[in-house]
This record gives C-alpha cells, structure tokens and sequence, in this order.
C-alpha cells in the first residue's frame, strides 16, 4: 500500500526533473528515468515501512544510481568476439 507521505514526496521528485531536467541527465546519464522514479519509489515504500522518513538519504540515491548503471552495463556487455565501433566491426580474438 502506498502511503500518503511517499506519494507527496515521489510527486515533488518528478517534477523536481520535470522543471530540471539538465539535473536529471547529470544524475542518471542514459537511464531510464521511468525505471529511475519508480525505484525511488521502491525504497521510499521501505523507509516508510520501517518508520523513517520517506525522503532518500544521499546514500540510497547515489546506491540506487550506482545500482542502475550496473544493471545498466551489464545488459550492454559484449556477447561476441565483435565490437562495433564508428569504423566497422573489430574482433577481440
């Protein structure tokens, strides 16, 4: 269930980087900032659960970023002796 305080504060993010969204790119880079909102969410729900404040420490953001670009990487990492570059395929043999 969702809470009244976590919804306000998941509100306020989004457009927070709604109205800034030059902040938003420095923060994530490439992410998808849909994937992003909704993880906040996430860990909002289980800092109101526990009974803290619904509002991410600086920590849990910059965990949850450094998280993300894993996830990230490891989706994009090379499956092929191939890697593409501007000049055409290279293989890694």
């Amino acid at each position: 269930m969702s809470s009244v305080d976590v919804d306000i504060y998941i509100s306020q993010v989004i457009r927070f980087f709604e109205t800034h969204p030059d902040e938003l790119r420095n923060l994530i880079g490439d992410l998808s900032k849909d994937d992003f909102f909704t993880k906040i969410k996430e860990i909002s729900l289980k800092n109101h659960k526990k009974g803290d404040d619904a509002q991410l420490t600086r920590k849990q953001l910059l965990e949850l970023v450094v998280e993300m670009n894993n996830e990230f990487k490891r989706k994009n990492k090379i499956d092929t002796i191939y890697y593409e570059t501007i000049y055409g395929p290279i293989c890694l043999n």
